[in-house]
């Protein structure tokens, strides 16, 4: 589970990363920065659905003694 979240974090940031570099790149004039905007937002609804579901199914602890 650890390594799912890790992988889906850095892929957000890597998302993110390339939006940055084609809003400046391109200046604002292509589709692409809405799009790796886009897919960053779909890859954080991801990732917490995901931490809910870990919960529920108790693959996350609810507390750490």
């Amino acid at each position: 589970m650890k390594i799912v979240v890790i992988l889906l974090f850095v892929a957000i940031l890597a998302s993110l990363g390339s939006a940055l570099f084609f809003l400046v790149t391109d200046g604002g004039q292509s589709k692409r920065t809405v799009k790796a905007l886009a897919l960053r937002v779909g890859l954080s609804l991801a990732l917490f659905l995901l931490l809910m579901a870990g919960y529920y199914f108790g693959l996350i602890p609810g507390k750490i003694n």
